[in-house]
């Protein structure tokens, strides 16, 4: 068994690492972009799927929020993790563009296709499951946002905060407010929840 001292030794490592290849990444370095693309992509993919809900979208918004990392690694202080600089960046990128669609009227976003594309969801009532994602769909974005990084992500308070641009205090309200809309719209399934 690990003791927490050898834990804490390995985080170090882990964020030497981390800091050597982001500074070769300012210098250009293909390799180190490519080390940091493949340690963070997932997550980011995953991150701007549950944002959109179509796969080719959050494939077109990781790129480019890859793209963009690198365009600003400069910019990049380390006042928090390279992997919540990421999530900051992914969330704007596909906040824009989600912004952008629906000016258009083109926004589309199913979130059944999540449930093929990540993890299988356990069985479920499908008429649930339907109301479920009608209505985190339904979701105003900020709560939308919220909820999907802290209940599906498992991101803190403090990293939603951070890669939003917003306080504490805003992510837990939205995060209320979210869960609190979709306690009223499936309401109707409230007895089948009960022990």
């Amino acid at each position: 068994m690990e003791t927490e001292s050898t834990l804490s030794l390995e985080r170090a490592h882990q964020l030497a690492d981390q800091h050597a290849l982001i500074e070769r990444a300012r210098r250009g370095d293909a390799s180190a972009h490519r080390a940091l693309y493949d340690t963070h992509v997932e997550r980011i993919y995953r991150l701007t799927f549950r944002l959109t809900g179509v796969e080719h979208l959050a494939r077109e918004l990781t790129q480019d929020t890859f793209v963009r990392a690198f365009g600003a690694i400069d910019g990049f202080r380390g006042d928090s993790a390279f992997g919540t600089w990421l999530h900051t960046i992914a969330v704007s990128v596909t906040l824009n563009e989600l912004k952008r669609r629906k000016r258009e009227g083109a926004r589309n976003a199913p979130l059944e296709d999540a449930l093929t594309v990540t993890q299988s969801a356990p069985y479920s009532d499908p008429l649930l499951r339907e109301k479920l994602m009608k209505a985190v769909n339904d979701l105003p974005e900020g709560c939308r946002a919220v909820f999907m990084m802290h209940d599906s992500e498992g991101l803190t308070h403090q990293e939603i905060a951070a890669a939003l641009g917003v306080t504490e205090g805003t992510s837990k309200a939205q995060l209320a407010r979210a869960r609190g809309k979709l306690r009223i719209a499936l309401a109707e399934f409230a007895e089948e929840w009960k022990p």
